[in-house]
C-alpha cells in the first residue's frame, strides 16, 4: 500500500468515524444500536491508529533513505500500547 492508498483509507475511516459520532447523539435512544455503533467507532479508530502508524513508518523509512515497502502494518496490540 503507498502513501496516496494510506491517505486515502484515513480519509475513509475519518468520515465514517464522524457518521458514527453524529449518529451516536440521534439513535440514543436504542442501547443496542448505540452499543453496535459503540464497538464499530471503537473498531474504525484502532484501525486508524494502525494506518497513521503505517504512514509514519513509510516516512521515517523514506527519510532515511531507505525504501518505505519495507513498511509493514503492525498489530493493534502494538499500536495501542504507544506512549503518546
Amino acid at each position: 500500500m503507498d502513501d496516496q492508498a494510506i491517505l486515502t483509507r484515513i480519509e475513509a475511516l475519518v468520515s465514517e468515524e464522524h457518521k458514527l459520532q453524529a449518529d451516536e447523539r440521534e439513535r440514543a435512544v436504542s442501547e443496542e444500536a448505540l452499543a453496535a455503533d459503540r464497538d464499530r467507532l471503537q473498531a474504525v479508530s484502532l484501525e486508524l491508529d494502525r494506518c497513521w502508524d503505517l504512514l509514519r513508518q513509510r516516512r521515517a523509512l523514506r527519510d532515511a533513505g531507505a525504501s518505505p515497502d519495507q513498511a509493514e502494518a503492525r498489530d493493534p496490540d502494538t499500536v495501542e500500547r504507544y506512549l503518546q
